[in-house]
């Protein structure tokens, strides 16, 4: 769907919303898939004034029974470092919506053996069932997650190098310098992703116009992570109008 970015938010929150209600009437409900990043941002605004306009009880049943998995998260970094995608988590959702960190899943950044840690961290969301809907951005050179190009659609969750292109895209939380931006993290593989039930992929600005159009109009390849996505039967876009400039 092509929007502007506010109507693009109203409706990627819709469908959230209209997620999170079903799941109140579901005995197990499998776990939210979440992202972070800016095209995240203004989506958990949106989302948490709808949710704090629920009836209390509404409210409270859907906090207790929060069950969230993040994709990824760096090496080196704990939940206590700003940068941290575990502080992003909280600032964003966890501390509006009164949520503990036992229900908002992330890799264990500071982890003594990241290898293990990521097998632990693949073992706990099937454990739960894997994810019902996945939430993803799309990076600019095709990763989906932290999955790097080349990336094939088994690839499961694993620590990862950071290409110079993803250091300089995520270095705003870094003071504007790549260089500070970790040279590995911790992510779910597209194995985990593409066992989703639905998968949200949502595109926005001019940057990422270029990307969106490879994504569009290429074959499925490991060169272009993101492409592997277009095999799942269940994958809505939602796209502003700025990444479909070109």
């Amino acid at each position: 769907m092509r929007h502007d970015l506010p109507s693009l938010v109203d409706a990627v929150v819709d469908a959230l919303e209209e997620r999170l209600q079903q799941r109140l009437g579901e005995k197990a409900p499998k776990p939210l898939g979440l992202a972070t990043g800016r095209t995240m941002v203004p989506i958990y605004v949106e989302l948490v004034a709808r949710v704090q306009r629920w009836p209390a009880d509404e409210r409270e049943d859907l906090r207790q029974g929060w069950c969230s998995f993040n994709l990824d998260e760096y090496v080196g970094l704990g939940a206590t470092d700003r940068r941290s995608f575990a502080a992003y988590m909280a600032r964003h959702l966890g501390e509006p919506l009164q949520l503990t960190a036992e229900q908002v899943h992330l890799p264990d950044g500071r982890a003594a053996d990241p290898e293990q840690q990521a097998c632990r961290y693949a073992d706990q969301l099937q454990s739960f069932g894997g994810v019902g809907v996945q939430l993803l951005g799309l990076g600019s050179n095709g990763h989906v997650g932290f999955n790097e190009p080349p990336c094939g659609p088994d690839a499961s969750c694993r620590v990862v190098s950071l290409s110079e292109s993803t250091q300089q895209q995520n270095a705003a939380a870094f003071d504007g310098d790549p260089s500070q931006v970790p040279s590995q993290a911790l992510t779910l593989g597209l194995r985990e992703i593409l066992a989703a039930d639905e998968i949200y992929l949502i595109v926005t600005g001019k940057a990422k116009a270029e990307i969106l159009k490879q994504l569009l109009e290429s074959p499925c390849s490991d060169q272009l992570p993101a492409s592997w996505l277009r095999n799942h039967p269940r994958v809505s876009l939602w796209v502003d109008q700025a990444a479909l400039d070109r």
